[in-house]
């Protein structure tokens, strides 16, 4: 059992260490986005990692903890910062299965900061006019034709704003269509 033990493990190691081969390097992509209107830039932090900072105005609902509101649909139109760390690790198999990996099209694990600012328009009573989310995803991103771009992830999401006001929403996502520039 030990002797089987042994060898699980170093065939585990030669697959780790063989299965990252560098075959593939980050690339730097500006972005416009449209569902929440911004400008984006992706740039490499390794072969297999982006950092991602996106300025724009956004549409967003509000956190149960730090808005009060009535009834009906909940809006908050603000401008916001989104600063995300992705690591990828699917890129060597996609491009195995000769699937593209241009623009960084790939799945990832990822940290994620948000902030937002004064409201341009709402319908709701916030506790402070900047909010702020923490939030580990996993996601997706994907090249279509010459130039759309798509990304969704999802995760748990700590938020709070600058009264102390904070509390964890369950699941959170984010979807952005665009183009690659």
């Amino acid at each position: 059992m030990r002797k089987l033990s042994i060898v699980a493990f170093l065939a585990l190691f030669t697959i780790t260490t063989y299965g990252q081969e560098k075959t593939y390097n980050t690339e730097k992509v500006w972005r416009i986005n449209f569902l929440n209107p911004g400008a984006e830039l992706e740039i490499p932090t390794g072969n297999y990692s982006t950092f991602s900072t996106e300025l724009g105005i956004g549409y967003g609902g509000g956190y149960p903890d730090l808005t009060y509101a009535n009834n009906g649909i909940i809006y908050i139109i603000a401008p916001f910062l989104d600063l995300q760390q992705k690591w990828y690790y699917n890129l060597n198999k996609r491009i195995g299965k000769n699937k593209t990996v241009e623009n960084n099209s790939g799945n990832f694990i990822s940290v994620r900061f948000i902030t937002r600012g004064n409201s341009i328009a709402e319908n709701v009573i916030r506790t402070s006019n900047f909010d702020f989310a923490f939030q580990p995803t996993w996601g997706i991103q994907r090249k279509y034709g010459e130039k759309f771009h798509l990304l969704f992830d999802v995760g748990p999401q700590y938020y709070f704003d600058t009264e102390g006001n904070a509390n964890i929403f369950p699941i959170m996502f984010q979807l952005n269509l665009g183009f690659d520039l």
